[in-house]
């Protein structure tokens, strides 16, 4: 049977649930029809052999093996459902880098423009930061090697690398008349995944970008900051912002979530086998000090953010406010395959939320539906296509849902769903669903 260990991983829109995995061998037991079925899998197992060695043999340009068998791999499990998949080396490197959250590097939100990188955003307090990189500043080269033909990939995977190594960068900025060199030494950069700020000095706003192992810290610290500048009797409530969150792991979805619910199930993930069934509870503590909580939620908010805000649904803890969420809903088991081998994603349960429901294809519906005035320029691109769209998807339990609106507006003045929210929290406006009735809930 397979052995679970606590990496579990919720994300991206293209929606995986994952959890780190290790094997132990197991007796078996064949009667009669197994070992027909095992007949039946060996000689299709010599029928891929033999179609491999003619490949090898007569393709018309002599192949490379181990691309043959990745492919092959490959087309196993993408024959599966949408996000089994297996990860070569460099692929299963980058996940890790990417749930913990940490990396050695510089420090700078970069995209592509024109063939070449340009700075979105230093981050504070990073070596960038200090080095006097400049929102705008477009590199031009790395280390005397040119950016233009790189990808953004392939720029960023340059300019990170080991602590206390340097790294030199050629830009160009607006208003110098020459390219600027810049020489800086990598550090620990830890990923922001939570952002928080004070609405009109009564209401705690919180972002979650991404579920990784800073998040829930993160989560903590942005409370804490919130109680500092407003004082407990003035503060209104929280929203918790979660639209276009694509997910990461799941010990932090759980945590986020115990984070303001005093007890109940969080979520459960169900397996082929029933002894594969795991259940998550709460622990008696909320950190909002049962202040009003309101989530918002688009399209664009899959896997975790999905169970977090289907806990606090469910548990009426939060109303949510926005459009229905992507609806992934299965679990991927990341399983190592050895050093240099990569690892292997594999689709191994289902999650359901505490009240039982299984949101895969379908995902959830907010309270309160706001949708937002999309600009002419962007019309048809804020909507996702939803989880049901994907081909080969695990089928819904019911009626499946499509995608939903994923447009959330650059300028807080012009966000409905927020302006909806602060609303509600100040008693501006009224609505059946706010606040929750704790009472309507599920059992505890």
């Amino acid at each position: 049977m397979m052995r679970k260990t606590s990496l579990v991983l919720l994300g991206a829109v293209a929606g995986v649930a994952l959890t780190m995995a290790a094997t132990q061998p197991r007796m078996a037991f064949f009667g009669a029809s197994a070992k027909a079925a095992a007949a039946d899998t060996y000689k299709q197992l010599n029928l891929f052999g033999d179609i491999f060695e003619r490949v090898r043999a007569h393709y018309v340009e002599k192949p490379d093996d181990s691309k043959l068998v990745e492919s092959a791999i490959n087309g196993m499990l993408n024959g599966l459902d949408p996000h089994s998949s297996y990860m070569d080396p460099k692929s299963f490197r980058d996940m890790q880098v990417q749930t913990r959250g940490e990396f050695g590097g510089l420090g700078i939100e970069v995209t592509m423009e024109d063939g070449l990188v340009k700075v979105v955003a230093p981050i504070d307090e990073t070596p960038a930061a200090k080095a006097g990189v400049l929102a705008g500043d477009v590199i031009t080269h790395l280390d005397d090697e040119a950016v233009q033909g790189l990808t953004l990939n392939q720029a960023v995977e340059k300019m990170r690398g080991q602590v206390n190594t340097k790294i030199r960068l050629k830009v160009m900025r607006k208003g110098a008349d020459k390219p600027i060199e810049i020489t800086i030494v990598r550090d620990i950069i830890r990923v922001r995944s939570v952002r928080s700020r004070v609405e009109g000095e009564d209401v705690g706003y919180i972002r979650l970008t991404q579920f990784n192992e800073q998040t829930t810290e993160g989560l903590k610290k942005a409370l804490a900051d919130i109680a500092e500048k407003i004082p407990q009797e003035k503060l209104r409530g929280y929203i918790i912002d979660m639209r276009n969150n694509p997910g990461g792991l799941l010990d932090q979805a759980i945590s986020v979530s115990d984070a303001f619910l005093e007890r109940g199930e969080i979520v459960s993930t169900r397996g082929r086998d029933a002894d594969e069934t795991q259940r998550f509870n709460a622990r008696s503590g909320d950190l909002a000090k049962n202040k009003p909580i309101i989530v918002l939620i688009n399209g664009g908010s899959a896997s975790a953010s999905e169970i977090v805000a289907g806990a606090l649904q469910d548990h009426k803890r939060a109303t949510l406010i926005g459009s229905r969420s992507f609806g992934k809903g299965s679990v991927q088991t990341i399983i190592p395959l050895g050093s240099g081998n990569g690892a292997l994603r594999l689709t191994t349960a289902r999650y359901y939320t505490p009240s039982g429901k299984s949101i895969q294809a379908k995902g959830i519906t907010p309270d309160i539906e706001v949708l937002q005035e999309v600009p002419d320029e962007v019309k048809g691109r804020t909507e996702t296509k939803g989880e049901s769209s994907l081909r080969g998807h695990l089928k819904a339990d019911g009626e499946e849902q499509g995608g939903s609106q994923s447009y959330v507006p650059p300028e807080p003045k012009d966000d409905k769903a927020l302006k909806a929210a602060i609303d509600l929290l100040r008693g501006v406006a009224t609505n059946a669903a706010f606040p929750p009735n704790p009472k309507a809930g599920i059992p505890n």
